[in-house]
């Protein structure tokens, strides 16, 4: 009785809401999609001989990234998600992956640094795309929130390899400030993926335009 009569006082209602609070807020935070087979992506390139499917979805409407807290394409990043399947009995390396996405007017975008992202976000102004000089970064300093970089660094495209019959997803951020219709006649080249033996694969080649013209869910 005397139990009951403690776990049901008021100060004991207070402290259970203040433990469960963090857990309300937790649950809130950023959560990756559900990764389908690469092969179930309209965007994909599909090796048969190697057994291993590269898809990329992108993020472009505001109900598909409402996933983030962060409003991206404000600050002019496309979120692209990306999926490598391996569908082979052995693993696959990434350690040597270069992406890079050539526009229709032949602008060439690579995916943007968790640290340049943080660098846009506090300062607008800031330029992302690659110099031809190797100029130092400075420390970020910015009103870009913890929650806000924890939810990028979360979000990214992060494997190395993958193991068989897996697959490995993530996000990319491409910088595509001052672009129009960055995906509209797009190719994503996709090269350094390598077989077990360390073997380079033949490179991916992803068309942009087959998930502009992929029938949208009603």
């Amino acid at each position: 009785m005397q139990l009951s009569r403690f776990t049901s006082s008021p100060v004991v209602r207070v402290l259970s809401v203040a433990l469960l609070l963090p857990l309300a807020l937790a649950a809130k935070n950023f959560v990756k999609p559900v990764a389908k087979a690469a092969i179930n992506y309209p965007a994909h390139d599909f090796h048969r001989d190697e057994k291993v499917t590269i898809a990329a979805d992108p993020y472009d409407t505001q109900e598909k990234a409402k996933i983030f807290s962060v409003n991206f394409a404000e600050h002019g990043f496309l979120p692209v998600f990306f999926l490598v399947t391996n569908d082979g009995d052995q693993p696959i390396s990434l350690a040597n992956m270069e992406i890079e996405l050539t526009t229709a007017n032949r602008s060439r975008l690579t995916p943007t640094s968790p640290e340049d992202i943080y660098r846009r976000l506090s300062n607008p102004q800031a330029n992302t795309k690659p110099s031809p000089f190797p100029i130092p970064h400075k420390t970020v300093k910015g009103t870009i929130s913890q929650k806000e970089m924890d939810e990028i660094e979360s979000s990214q495209f992060a494997a190395k390899a993958v193991e068989p019959h897996t697959t490995q997803s993530g996000f990319l951020f491409l910088d595509v400030g001052g672009i129009s219709s960055p995906l509209a006649g797009a190719l994503m080249d996709i090269t350094g993926v390598a077989d077990s033996n360390g073997r380079e694969l033949l490179f991916f080649e992803i068309a942009m335009d087959k998930y502009l013209n992929a029938p949208k869910n009603p």
